[in-house]
This record gives structure tokens, sequence and C-alpha cells, in this order.
């Protein structure tokens, strides 16, 4: 269904029923950068981002936009996705410590995940505070903690590029004080990056010809975050790994076994992945795009985690832990006949199923749900 006369844009919804074409759909993407801040609003990154950030002197914690309305328009993800609703899975609850989380020692310090965020920047710091991860002007407090985000930045939600600037700014602060903010590669990081390099240029799908920009604006594309996209963010984003393994969690954003496609070990999944982008070629690129939006290969109750086994013997780990899928559509509160229109999913935590072995951590923050940050290993 798409928006017609005397509907009003829907900025927000409660399920993913209601369907909704941005109103912007028909406007060609500006490829313009916008003007640059002033010099001294450039935040220099380490010698691993190899790059700079430039900042938005509005002393917004994420380098946002805030004094601006919300985008007009909102779409969510694809509509009526399959869910199911099993009884041997479960949600941990986990109550946030607002406290410095800084280990004491020269080991590593905790380890913390968070799920995706589409855009949402004022629920991101809201609960990298609730964690003691930053401080009340949004600058990293946690010292020597390991923080990793799982992809998906951008689209939907009202301020994809300030969420980015704020993950580069963060990556440089946890580094100066003995401990990393780090990210991987989600699938619409790479339909960002296609809609920017390629546009309406056709690409070979399964269903005919389809073009990264039509994908990205059915997809929650976010005009005002195109015309914000600079170069630092597009470097920054293709050179994320797609695969990593921390303490015996192997972190992905998909829940899909696509991964193996790529490569027998992590280093050749990465560099993969990194060799397409470079590339540049527009089918290459979206293939790898709509293999990273394959989901539910962990859900089934007797395939699901033979699934999760093989990527974990492949990769190494012990646990899988993965956004991408809505915690609410593998719980069935949306996405089915049964679930109450306009009804707020009930997001307690992150979702353990595949017999204990797969932690969802996309807490539908798009659907109203939560924004999940989380401390790993979870408690028993």
């Amino acid at each position: 269904m798409t928006q017609g006369a005397g509907q009003e844009p829907v900025v927000r919804t409660a399920t993913l029923r209601d369907f909704r074409v941005p109103p912007y759909a028909r406007v060609p993407v500006q490829g313009d950068a916008p003007e640059p801040m002033p010099a001294d609003a450039t935040l220099q990154l380490g010698a691993d981002a190899g790059s700079s950030i430039v900042a938005v002197a509005t002393g917004h914690p994420g380098n946002a936009y805030p004094e601006t309305e919300p985008p007009e328009g909102y779409t969510p993800t694809e509509r009526d996705l399959p869910v199911i609703n099993r009884g041997d899975t479960l949600q941990v609850h986990v109550t946030p410590v607002p406290q410095s989380v800084a280990a004491t020692g020269d080991g590593p310090g905790p380890l913390f995940v968070v799920g995706d965020v589409h855009g949402y920047l004022d629920e991101l710091l809201e609960a990298l505070r609730a964690q003691g991860l930053i401080d009340e002007n949004g600058g990293w407090a946690a010292g020597n903690a390991r923080l990793w985000f799982l992809g998906d930045f951008t689209d939907r939600g009202p301020d994809g590029i300030g969420v980015i600037d704020l993950v580069m700014r963060l990556s440089a602060e946890a580094a100066a004080a003995g401990g990393y903010c780090k990210a991987l590669m989600g699938n619409h990081e790479l339909l960002l990056i296609g809609a920017k390099r390629f546009g309406d240029t056709p690409v070979s799908s399964g269903a005919g010809t389809a073009t990264f920009q039509a994908a990205w604006l059915l997809n929650g594309g976010q005009k005002h975050d195109m015309d914000r996209l600079q170069d630092v963010h597009l470097q920054w984003m293709s050179r994320l790994d797609a695969v990593v393994e921390e303490d015996g969690h192997l972190l992905l954003h998909s829940d899909t076994t696509a991964y193996l496609e790529y490569g027998g070990t992590i280093e050749d999944v990465n560099d993969t992945v990194h060799e397409i982008l470079n590339r540049n070629d527009a089918d290459e690129v979206w293939d790898l795009f709509r293999k990273f939006t394959k989901r539910f290969a962990f859900r089934d109750e007797a395939a699901g985690p033979q699934a999760v086994q093989e990527l974990l013997g492949t990769y190494g780990g012990r646990r899988i832990v993965h956004g991408h899928s809505p915690i609410p559509y593998l719980l069935g509160q949306v996405g089915t006949e049964d679930a109450e229109e306009g009804e707020r999913p009930a997001v307690e935590g992150p979702h353990v199923y595949a017999d204990g072995l797969a932690i969802a951590m996309d807490g539908g923050v798009t659907m109203a749900g939560k924004l999940l940050v989380v401390q790993l290993p979870l408690p028993a």
C-alpha cells in the first residue's frame, strides 16, 4: 500500500502492516555532498581510521541536527515476514548498570554489543548512557571496554548520518582510552553505498531489473541522509568487516549462512567483501547486498541449530550474536493476524534461541521496540 491522498506521513509504526512509501520516492537522489563544515569542527581519527570526521557545530552528542523536524515519510522493512512463536526460546532481561564499566589491569575490558540502530540516534545515546559507555555529553566513558555495533546504522529513522558520526567519534575516543568501538557491515550499509555509487544503474535481480536507488527508498532510505553523506562516511562503511569472533562469540549482522559463500575463514570473508566493494561492479555489490539481506536461517527447530553449528564450525566461536531480524518477528509479536494493530512489541532484552546457540540483538526500534545494548556473555 502506498501513501495516498489525505494520509499523513508515517514517522514510526508499531507494526509492519502499515506500509508507506516515502513521499520523496519520486525525487532523484542528489549526488552532491553538503557544504563542508568549518575546519575547527573536524575531529581527527587515529591511524586505524585513516580519515577525519566532519562534526556539525550544534553541540549535539551525535553531531546531528536536533533542532529540525524528523524527515517526512518513513518506510519499514519488508512487510509480513514469516514469524515463529516457539515456546523453548527466551528473552534475557538485562538490567543496565549506569556506572563506569572500565576494567582494571592490563587485559581486555568488558565486551558490549549493539543491535540495529537505523537512524534512531537519541535512543542510541540513551542506551549507551544506561550501560555507562558514554557520559552525559556523549563522550566515551568506558575506559578499556570493547564495543561492537552489529550494523544497519541508517534508513527508516531520523538521523542515520548522525549515528555514523557518533560511532566514528567514539571509535577515536575509545582507542585513546585503551578500549575500542568497532562496527560490522550490515545490509543497509551495502544498500546506502550502492545507492550513492550506482543510483539508477540497472542491476540484475532474481525478479527482473532493479536499481539500488529504488531499493534504498523502498527500504526506508532517508533523503536527508543522502544529502549529508560524504566521502568520509562512504570510506568508513566500505572498510567495515562482515564477521568477527570475540571471546567465543561469532559476531555478524545477518542471521544467514550466506557468509559461507564468501570464504572458509573470517579473514577470507572480510577480504572478499572488501574486494567486491573495491571493484565497484554494480551487479556484484547487488548480489552481495541481496545475500546479506537473507534471514531466519537459525529459527527452524531442527535445521536452525544445525545452521548455527555450520557457521561456528567454519569460523569458530561457541555462540552466534546477530542483528538484522527484529526480535518481535521471532517472537510472533508482529506480522501475524494475531498481533494487535498498534501494539508496542514487548522486547525486554536479547532473544536466545536455536538451542541456546544464537542471540538475536535487533530489538525492533523501528517498530517502537527497543534499541539493545548489552554486555557479553549474557548472565546465566
